[in-house]
């Protein structure tokens, strides 16, 4: 095409070949490990997927002589390594996968001006969003689908009539209305699949500096799981069960620690989205201000994360514009 690849063209490609790339390593291991059909056939169409985007990107920047990106290769996963996690992890994990999925593409599609963009990017939206239903499904058909609770339907429109529906701290609480409870189950989700994710890669890391790294993520994911359940809980609403059984107890590394690293540190990266989303549909005080904790504590580490991966080399760098004060300092 002659219209060059924008800033936000070029980032979204880049940022999806890097996670698909991720993505194909991790679910041709799971592969190697999985007893029931019905898993295995949508961990196939999932890989299926994740390939087909890293292919189309692939031509998409090969037309345009563009650097293709190295992301993760067969270097990067062992095929070989025993079972790491379980076949009902492989359904929640796929949920907690896609869903970050259909964040980072449908923030996309807005600043996709070519025609080839924005039609890869719809359809990954697309696919992405089959799929997930179709994990739902199954997940509904297997029994184990961790569903947001129920609660009693309305019984007339009603508007909010005083300031105190918004108090947290001080004065009359009001229960927890709908938006609140969504989020507060998504999160607690997020973050009972991050910490059994967490506590795989600790067991298998090889290095002390990442293992550590990963401790200590377990440690933040079950704090914050804590705080929702507990939300939930003190108004008789059912949470999520821990999925740490479905972890198995290998210590054999599947993936490099650089691979590794970069999935909990991008994971985390999604999770400052959606307690962003969240605190945005948070209308009481004491809601909002722990969204605010959570964005802290991840966002300290991120950075802790991301300064592991630069030091190691294994922070591949995103597209960026030009220095030109550097440019007007060559002699």
């Amino acid at each position: 095409m002659d219209k060059k690849l924008n800033a936000a063209e070029q980032g979204k490609l880049w940022a999806t070949y890097m996670g698909n790339t991720m993505s194909t390593c991790v679910l041709s291991y799971f592969l190697q490990h999985v007893e029931d059909q019905d898993i295995k056939k949508m961990l196939e169409s999932a890989l299926g997927l994740s390939k087909h985007f890293v292919q189309s990107i692939t031509d998409i920047l090969g037309q345009e002589g563009y650097p293709i990106p190295t992301g993760f290769t067969e270097e990067d996963v062992n095929l070989k390594a025993p079972r790491l996690f379980n076949d009902d992890f492989y359904l929640h994990y796929l949920k907690y996968a896609g869903k970050a999925g259909i964040n980072l593409y449908g923030v996309a599609i807005p600043f996709m001006v070519r025609t080839d963009t924005r039609n890869l990017f719809t359809q990954c939206v697309d696919l992405t969003t089959t799929m997930l239903n179709q994990v739902n499904e199954l997940l509904i058909a297997k029994g184990i689908i961790l569903e947001v609770p129920i609660i009693p339907y309305p019984e007339q429109v009603d508007f909010v009539k005083k300031q105190k529906y918004l108090n947290g701290f001080f004065g009359e609480l009001r229960p927890l209305n709908a938006l609140e409870i969504a989020h507060l189950h998504d999160n607690a989700l997020n973050n009972a699949t991050s910490k059994a994710v967490l506590i795989g890669f600790s067991q298998v890391a090889q290095l002390q500096q990442v293992k550590a790294y990963f401790l200590r993520g377990v440690k933040l994911a079950d704090k914050h799981l804590e705080v929702c359940t507990k939300m939930l809980e003190d108004e008789n609403l059912s949470s999520v069960p821990l999925l740490d059984p479905l972890v198995t107890t290998t210590t054999t590394a599947p993936f490099s620690d650089k691979l590794m690293m970069f999935h909990k540190v991008d994971m985390f990266v999604m999770r400052l989205r959606t307690y962003g989303n969240a605190l945005a549909f948070a209308s009481r005080h004491d809601i909002a201000a722990k969204y605010g904790k959570f964005l802290l504590d991840v966002g300290n580490y991120v950075e802790d994360g991301a300064n592991i991966l630069i030091d190691h080399g294994w922070m591949e760098q995103i597209p960026q514009t030009v220095d030109r004060e550097a440019l007007a300092s060559i002699r």
